[in-house]
């Protein structure tokens, strides 16, 4: 079929255009085939060729005009205009002689002019002009916009009455010239006296009188051409015959008195009222006043007012209510009080045979009765008499004259005995009696007498005559006799004009009555057209006329005698198929004339009038000429030769002629030859064509022509041939099919008998083809099976017919489409990684199998346990296309049995399962603790132990058995030994307890795997026994007669100790004696003994069991000159720091002994110095206040009088919050982190327990777990997927929780979502719609939460958003524009981050064709994910190992010792800046693994403003005294998150918790190398120089400049506490726990780093450098009495190297930059900071800046190259715009030291040094490239490639 696209057009009216006619377009047959809409039936016309001839010049040739066009409003219309010329013609329209305005809806097409939504204003002339350079044409043609009819009647509601008038008024719009009509209830309505119609076209209804029955609905229907249309209106008649509502009633009035009398009616129209008193009209004079009026209801309301009543005035008075629709009226009687009378009444007249009434009207009041009389009869005496005695009316039914005339008397009885009466006289008149008459028949010219006799009545009578009820016209001759009562009429000559009703009519005073008759004249038959002989042409109609006239009609027939001889007339049979008929006026219509048609024909008429009149013709029948015999169809055989006979007759001479297709053909043709011969009456004409071709196919006629007509006869030669092949094309392509749909050639005019179908593999021969013959051809499509996916055919065609078969149709090429895979994949295998992990491999399927390219795999995976859904879950997964391929199935049941299969797939689905394969996860720790542990002490040392075993689904693993944790709450609030035991057991009986000891219990279960949850602890006592022996027993003789004695508690207590006692006995003689001291004593005076004899003294504790075991026995005797002895005891003291401590000393003796505190320094005891802090009671007590850690010490009192010494040691332990623990990630998952640590120094006290708390990136919340003190691990389970956490841990003990731990970070497993490079994203695209393929997201291991899609055309500036929750298949965008270039964004979220897709893409035209491509852009990358995945790092580490290896030299000359190693040398706080509010936008970590090292590198803005979390460098300078100054001092207070010092103290506020502030501490001078671990808060005091100083503030700015000699006051200080304590830095523990790790560890890192791809071609800068020094000396500055000596037991931190990295600028890739090297200073050497941390605060030390030095030191240190270096003196972001100039004393003697080479801006490295100069260095920072111009100002940071890593 031709496809109306491109060259092929269909108009509308079915015309076929063929544009840029091609030389093969004639080489096809055209054939217009049509479809009915309605039945489906199609006719397909004869075929043509097209005549195909080389272009030549030639003026334009109209094709397709038109001349007029009509089309409703708003449709659409296209006015043809077609022209053919060479050089293709030019078009111009015009409308009205105007060119067209410029109009969306006009739109030029290749055929004409197209108009959208036509207007009533495009109605026009419309002119198309075309032209060439040979010549011009146009069409003319007319618009005619037709808008639809519309009609509206008007009033739209009619309300009216029975009698009313009612008006209709019809409006019509949209024509006009219409027909219109008017209809009530579905009927026409014609014009009457009632009815009217006016207008131009009778618009208007008007109908006067209006009945009940003419109410309904009322149409006007308007008609133009084809378009109607009609309105209607309801006409609702309501009864409008007057009622009356509300009336009077009879009533007697008073004389004089006012009377009132009302009527109330309603009807429509409005009626009228009138009033009426005893039938007379009530007359309007003074006292008689008549009003009336409409109330709301639209009623009438009537009132007749009587004043001054008189007599008279009573009487019936009735109110008359009319209208035109009817009258209606009410009567009663009014009474007026007084003498009754009679009102005179007149004579009346009666008409015989009717009722009559006679009143007797009473007026006064009151009457008694009212009686008739006639004749002295009292009436009624017989039936027709009926007398209403209480109104006095006689009623007389049918009067009789005779009887009822006479006089009539009213008599009144007015009092009993006396009456009134009146009379009247009735005449009786009797109405006239007509005698019937009837006229009898007559016929025309006849005489006619008719009679009217007035047989009754009262004369005189008069007599009248009407002729159809009209009088009789004078000039019909109709004479009338009146004779007295009778009357008649006579005719003396009848003509037809006499015919009519004829009506008498008599009257006379009492009525009028008539007699109606009709006279009938008749009148014989005539003929009016008589017949005569004619001709008939054979086939064709004729009309014999015959009519004739006469009264009645007459009637007329035929008869007929066939043949020319003697007539045989027989009448003509009328129902042989109706060829023959008889006209309304007599004539014979013969339809069809036959050849025996030929003879006479007799008409004859009658009518019973006279005789039958008729006449004969003759009919002659002449024959035309006619074919009669020719072939319908015949065949010819191409290439043979052909003859076709045509046989005519008729009346001669006759010429034949030949004729193909309208086209004359000439017989000197040398391949058409005719030949004519004549045999009998008929002619035979003969066409011979040799030989034949396929054009001459088609119709031939053979005319026959003589002078009575012509016929022709239509032959349909068909010449036949083998078939053409037909045209092939695909219907559909499957996997293992492929359907075809071909066009049927030209069929070579034999019947297509059947298709044979070939197809092969592309790379066979046709002679191994697969043949499918003689396919029906009744079929134009087919379906080849069997093949196989994903190859390639070829495939063609052949069609066959009775002639032959047909060369070899087109050859197709067809791959099929993929299918799914018809095999699984192979060798599934599976490995349990974890207890939540299964590792799935498996190879592809077999390749014959595959049937396409396999994108992915569906790994089902389902859990074969009890309670398993059996469901199998499904991952989908792309190939990798490696013959081996893998997956881990994450977030499994712990110890659980899974089963997997794996299927295979392509672009068109997904293949057969593989067999199930089973595996089990890995044990893993019990998540849950055993349940309701019970315990119970059953003695003093035992307790018994029992629980319940976790459920099965919590084990995770085969139970081992359970742990059991306890340890004893000690009295002094320390933790005993924590111990466990081990049982298979769900119960255990604990012995060898300590007794009356609170013990902490906890009971876990364990698997293979480990230890599960532990219980929550519980407590329980051991039972109580009795004590031990006291401690310890002392005695002194205190005089001669009293003994103090001491004693300690046992140690052992056992129980609560209820009392002591002491024994005392003398064993010459023996006596013993007791004495009991309260439980908290433990002194006791024994009075009254006898000097100088010695006593035995024991002791002995008492509890609720008993008494315990004595003591030691010691001796004493009482003395007069008793040495000193002290009763305390040698012990050790506990206490919490920051408490008040007494450490007593009782001491006794005579005299009384001198007390003496000594505290044991470096080893040598010295006196205690008493101050504020430190004081001695009066009994010998040392009281130390608010007690530090410096306190702790051994302290020796001494007591001594005359007769001798004695002295104690306390050991003082001051008792500290704990160290911070070494926090540690050990495991992460998808959605839990294992920790674990190493607890720091405890202080002092045992440790109750850890708090660790966690918090998401970025956020400001932080949740938190307590966790027994035993344990060294924690899992956080319930972690969202793919995101960071970070982490503190704080141990506490029974002085408080210590340092927060640094802070680490782990992230779960997971990442942001990506799309497949392998997958399409359009699926479809056409003109509105576009289908996109969202299977190519992978979710990068976590669930996808939310998808966002956006879209909007490029030129465009508003987004389309849709959004779904959830990521389907598939998603279709609808209703686009056609042809337009979009842009589309994708945003696919996960709890790790998004991903986000940006193309763009172009929708078709609306013929499906593409459109042109956008003018390319810079390239903006499609891909961009929310964390920087699609950022390109391109950064290379170079020379790192120089200057690691640098740093190593110095650390080891240094003495570092290399225990402390890389574990430790790598804690640090990170320095990761704080990252967007937008979660997902996570930085990039690079983590390079190597044996217990791991370098971790941060992706970083280029940093522009000086971070607060930033590294500050100080010296000893910052802390010691190098030049004494007492007269002022500066001090800072530095408060920052990650402050690292290596020598002297380290300035550290981490432990700084949320809600705490940090404690206020002295500090005089440097304090050891491993700094304090307590400090939060450390206030710095040097001396000031003799130049001004500033302080630094919180926000790095520096204040005002200060006059020189300024002393900064304790004021000045400055404080920061971080809102969030540390975390906003992060803390990366990127080091192991083995202590063995070297530093060429951390060298083989740098190496790692320098091969990472990303980090190639960077340049490297060290930004800090920090190395600590534990071996170096202890610092002094100043002469202060005393240091800080308390030391830390966690080592200090050994390093930190900060790195910055910076990817060249293209410009540089190939250049590889110098690094700077680090080097290792020492204390007192200057610190050479990065540009960007150089502050005035740490620049301005306590040192000289001039020429000359002040002391060796400082000189040695400007030999060394000590600089004063130019404060930095602008900022961006927070800085002030003037910054403090420099000092004199900071400029001079710069430039001459070797350091002030370096410049800012320069990129050298630091000058060479020697090993004893890297021997003298403590610290050393310093930077490749300065961020300051030469003025000291910060550079604006212009490179847009610069990033930041640090290496930790």
């Amino acid at each position: 079929s031709v496809i109306p696209v491109q060259r092929f057009l269909i108009t509308s009216t079915g015309a076929l255009y063929i544009l840029d006619v091609q030389m093969e377009d004639g080489l096809y047959n055209y054939r217009c085939m049509t479809r009915h809409q309605y039945t489906g039936e199609t006719r397909q016309s004869n075929s043509a060729r097209l005549i195909v001839s080389d272009p030549t010049n030639s003026a334009p040739h109209i094709l397709d005009s038109f001349e007029r066009r009509e089309v409703m409003a708003s449709h659409r219309v296209e006015l043809p205009c077609k022209a053919s010329g060479h050089p293709v013609p030019k078009y111009r329209w015009l409308k009205d002689n105007r060119p067209l305005e410029t109009d969306s809806r006009f739109k030029q097409s290749v055929t004409g002019l197209l108009i959208e939504r036509t207007q009533p204003s495009d109605t026009g002339t419309y002119v198309c002009e075309v032209w060439n350079g040979y010549g011009n044409a146009e069409v003319v043609g007319r618009l005619q916009v037709k808008e639809p009819l519309k009609v509206m009647v008007s009033p739209r509601k009619v309300k009216g009455s029975v009698g009313s008038q009612v008006s209709l008024s019809c409006g019509v719009t949209g024509s006009e010239e219409y027909q219109l009509s008017w209809y009530r209830n579905g009927e026409l309505i014609y014009p009457s006296n009632s009815v009217r119609m006016t207008g131009q076209n009778r618009e208007n209804l008007v109908m006067a009188g209006m009945a009940k029955s003419d109410g309904g609905a009322y149409q006007c229907f308007a008609r133009h051409g084809k378009m109607s249309a009609q309105d209607f209106v309801q006409v609702i008649l309501e009864d409008g015959t007057p009622k009356i509502l509300a009336s009077f009633s009879e009533k007697v009035y008073n004389v004089n008195e006012f009377v009132s009398l009302s009527c109330t009616v309603k009807g429509t129209p409005e009626p009228r009222v009138t009033w009426t008193l005893d039938d007379e009209p009530v007359v309007r004079d003074s006292r008689h006043r008549i009003s009336y009026y409409t109330n709301a209801e639209g009623h009438v309301v009537s009132h007749l007012n009587i004043s001054q009543t008189q007599v008279p005035d009573g009487g019936v008075y009735r109110c008359i209510c009319n209208n035109s629709a009817g009258t209606v009226s009410y009567q009663a009687r009014i009474n007026v009080r007084g003498p009754a009378s009679i009102r005179p009444m007149k004579n009346l007249t009666a008409i015989a045979g009717r009722d009559m009434y006679i009143h007797c009207r009473v007026i006064g009041y009151p009457y008694y009765s009212i009686k008739w009389y006639k004749d002295s009869n009292l009436l009624p005496y017989n039936h027709r008499q009926r007398a209403f005695e209480n109104n006095g009316t006689l009623k007389l039914f049918d009067v009789q004259k005779e009887v009822d005339e006479g006089e009539y008397t009213c008599n009144v009885l007015v009092q009993p005995q006396l009456s009134t009466h009146q009379s009247v006289y009735v005449t009786v008149k009797v109405p006239p009696t007509i005698q019937p008459f009837e006229f009898p028949r007559f016929s025309i010219g006849q005489r006619v007498f008719v009679p009217c006799v007035v047989m009754s009545g009262d004369q005189p009578v008069f007599i009248t005559w009407q002729k159809d009820g009209r009088p009789i016209p004078a000039s019909l001759g109709v004479t009338i006799d009146n004779i007295d009562f009778t009357s008649s009429l006579r005719i003396s000559n009848l003509t037809l004009m006499h015919n009519g009703n004829y009506t008498c009519i008599a009257r006379n005073q009492a009525a009028a009555v008539e007699h109606r008759s009709e006279l009938i004249v008749r009148v014989p038959p005539k003929f009016v057209v008589q017949p005569k002989d004619q001709d008939g042409i054979y086939g064709k109609a004729v009309i014999l006329n015959c009519s004739a006239e006469g009264y009645p009609v007459p009637t007329i027939q035929w008869e007929y005698s066939k043949g020319a001889g003697v007539p045989q007339f027989k009448p003509i049979p009328l129902n042989s198929g109706f060829r023959i008929e008889v006209l309304v006026n007599g004539s014979l219509l013969i339809k069809h004339v036959l050849e025996e048609d030929s003879g006479f024909y007799l008409c004859r008429v009658s009518n019973d009038v006279g005789a039958d009149v008729s006449k004969s013709m003759y009919l002659n029948v002449k024959i035309p000429a006619m074919i009669t015999s020719y072939p319908n169809t015949t065949l010819a055989t191409q290439g043979e030769e052909k003859k076709m006979s045509c046989t005519a007759h008729g009346e001669k001479p006759i010429m034949v002629r030949w004729e193909k297709e309208e086209r004359i053909i000439n017989p000197e043709t040398s391949r058409y030859v005719v030949s004519v011969k004549e045999v009998g009456d008929e002619v035979i004409s003969t066409l011979q064509i040799m030989p034949t071709v396929r054009e001459d196919s088609g119709f031939f006629s053979c005319h026959a022509i003589n002078s009575f007509g012509e016929d022709r006869g239509i032959i349909q030669l068909t010449v036949q041939e083998p078939p053409d092949p037909p045209e092939v094309e695909i219907r559909e392509v499957k996997d293992r099919t492929i359907a075809l749909r071909w066009t049927m050639g030209f069929d070579g005019n034999s019947p297509i008998t059947g298709f044979d179908i070939e197809s092969k593999n592309k790379s066979a021969s046709w002679d191994t083809a697969q043949k499918t013959k003689d396919v029906s051809p009744q079929l134009n499509q087919a379906t080849i099976i069997d093949l196989h996916p994903s190859s390639t055919y070829n495939i063609r065609m052949f069609a066959k017919n009775l002639i032959g078969k047909s060369e070899a149709s087109n050859e197709l090429t067809i791959t099929t489409d993929e299918a799914a895979p018809d095999g699984p994949p192979q060798d599934v295998q599976l490995e349990a990684l974890s207890s939540q992990s299964i590792r799935v491999t498996w190879r592809p399927p077999k390749k014959h199998l595959q049937n396409g390219a396999i994108k992915g795999y569906q790994v089902g995976y389902r859990e074969y346990s009890s309670g398993g859904n059996y469901q199998f879950s499904v991952i989908s997964v792309e190939t990798t296309g490696d013959n081996a391929e893998s997956l881990v199935l994450d977030n499994l049941k712990k110890f659980t049995q899974y089963g997997v299969v794996v299927q295979a797939s392509n672009s068109a689905g997904t293949g057969p399962s593989s067999t199930e394969v089973a595996a089990t996860t890995l044990e893993d720790v019990p998540s849950r603790p055993p349940e309701n542990v019970q315990a119970v002490a059953t003695s003093p040392e035992v307790i018994s132990l029992s629980w319940l075993t976790p459920p099965k689904e919590a084990l995770n693993g085969n139970l081992l058995g359970f742990r059991v944790i306890y340890w004893a709450n000690l009295p002094d609030g320390e933790l005993g030994e924590i111990r466990n035991v081990t049982t298979s057991k769900p119960s255990l009986e604990l012995d060898g307890l300590e007794k009356y000891t609170n013990y902490s219990i906890q009971v876990l279960a364990f698997t293979r795997a480990g230890d599960g949850v532990r219980s929550e602890q519980i407590y329980t006592r051991t039972k109580e026994d009795v004590p031990g022996p006291p401690a310890g027993v002392k005695a002194a003789a205190a005089s001669n007669s009293m003994v103090f004695v001491s004693w300690l508690p046992p140690l052992k207590v056992n129980g609560i100790i209820r009392k002591y006692t002491v024994f005392c006995s003398n064993p010459h003689p023996t006596v013993s004696s007791e004495f009991e001291a309260a439980p908290d004593v433990f002194f006791y005076r024994i009075p009254n003994l006898s000097k100088n004899r010695q006593y035995s003294v024991w002791v002995v504790a008492v509890t609720a069991a008993g008494r315990g075991n004595a003591s030691e026995i010691i001796t004493v005797k009482p003395m007069a000159e008793a040495p000193a002895r002290i009763l305390t005891f040698n012990r050790t003291v506990t206490t919490p720091w920051m408490r008040d401590i007494l450490l007593p000393c009782k001491a006794v003796g005579d005299p009384s002994p001198t007390i003496k505190w000594l505290k044991e320094i470096n080893g040598t005891p010295a006196p205690v110095v008493i101050d504020s802090r430190r004081s001695v009671h009066t009994n010998g007590s040392l009281v130390i206040r608010t007690v530090k850690a410096e306190d702790s010490g051994n302290y020796t009192c001494v007591a001594s009088n005359s007769f001798g010494l004695d002295k104690i040691v306390l050991n003082l332990q001051v008792q500290v919050p704990p160290d911070q623990p070494r926090l540690t990630v050990t495991k992460t998952t998808t959605t839990s982190i294992t920790l674990s640590w190493i607890p720091g120094d405890n202080g002092g006290s045992s440790i109750r327990g850890y708090i660790l708390q966690y918090s998401e990136d970025n956020s400001e919340q932080w949740g938190n777990f307590a966790i027994s003190p035993s344990e060294r691990s924690y899992r956080l389970e319930n972690l969202k997927c793919g995101t960071w956490y970070k982490f503190t841990l704080t141990a506490q003990n029974a002085v408080g929780p210590g340092r927060i731990s640094e802070i680490i970070e782990a992230k779960t497993h997971g990442k942001e979502p990506q799309y497949s490079k392998e997958q399409e994203l359009f699926t479809s695209i056409n003109a509105t719609r576009v289908k996109l393929n969202l299977n190519g997201w992978n979710n990068g291991g976590c669930p996808i939460t939310s998808f966002t899609l956006e879209y909007r055309p490029v030129d465009s500036p508003t987004w389309t958003t849709a959004q779904r929750t959830s990521l389907t298949k598939s998603y279709v965008l609808y209703d686009l524009q056609e042809a337009t270039w979009y842009e589309l964004q994708m945003k696919v979220y996960n709890s790790a981050g998004y991903a986000e897709k940006r193309v763009k893409f172009g929708t078709l035209s609306y013929d499906g064709s593409t459109i042109a491509p956008l003018v390319k852009a810079p390239n903006v990358s499609e891909d961009n994910s929310g964390s920087g995945e699609g950022l390109k790092m391109m950064v290379t580490i170079s020379c790192v190992l120089v200057g690691i290896v640098v740093i190593f030299i110095g650390l080891l000359m240094m003495g570092v010792p290399a225990r402390d190693g890389l574990a430790e040398m790598l804690m640090s706080k990170n320095t990761r800046p704080a990252e967007p509010i937008n979660k997902q936008q996570q930085t990039l970590r690079m983590h390079i693994d190597i044996p217990r090292a791991q370098l971790l590198i941060e992706e970083r803005d280029t940093m522009e403003t000086v971070d607060d979390r930033s590294t500050v460098l100080l010296t000893d300078n910052d802390f010691g005294e190098t030049q004494k100054q007492k007269s002022s001092t500066v001090t800072h207070t530095v408060h920052y998150q990650s402050i690292s010092q290596a020598t002297g103290p380290l300035v550290d506020v981490s432990d700084a918790r949320p809600g705490t502030n940090p404690t206020a501490r002295r500090t005089a001078k440097a304090g050891p190398a491993a700094r304090n671990r307590y400090a939060s808060q450390w206030t710095l005091n040097r001396p000031h120089p003799p130049v001004s100083s500033h302080t630094l503030s919180t926000d790095w700015r520096l204040p005002t400049p200060r006059v020189a000699g300024s002393v900064d006051k304790e004021s000045d200080s400055y404080s920061v506490s971080p809102s969030q304590d540390t975390d906003r830095a992060r803390s990366s523990m990127v080091s192991t726990e083995s202590a063995s790790s070297t530093y060429e560890e951390l060298a083989r890192a740098y190496e790692h780093a320098k091969m990472e791809e990303q980090l190639r071609h960077a340049k490297f800068t060290i930004t800090e450098c920090f190395i600590s020094d534990t071996s170096s000396e202890q610092m002094t500055a100043g002469t202060n009495d005393y240091t800080d000596s308390l030391t830390s037991s966690t080592p200090s931190e050994s390093g930190i190297c900060r790195f910055t990295a910076s990817p060249p600028k293209p410009q540089d890739v190939s250049r590889v930059m110098n690094m700077a090297v680090p080097k290792a200073h020492r204390p007192g050497e200057l610190v050479h900071l990065p540009p960007y941390l150089r502050m005035d605060f740490l620049l301005n030390r306590g040192m000289s800046c001039s020429g000359s030095s002040r002391g060796t030191a400082s000189g040695e240190r400007a030999a060394m190259g000590q600089a004063c270096l130019e404060p930095q003196k602008s900022r961006s972001l927070k800085r002030p715009s003037r910054m403090a100039p420099p000092t004199p004393t900071e400029a001079p003697q710069a430039s001459r030291d070797p350091v002030a080479q370096w410049q800012p801006g320069s990129a050298a490295t630091l000058p060479h040094r020697e090993g004893s100069e890297l021997a003298q260095a403590a610290k050393l920072s310093t930077s490749q490239e300065s961020l300051l111009d030469s003025r000291g100002h910060l550079k604006q940071s212009s490179n847009p490639y610069a990033k930041s890593y640090t290496l930790v």
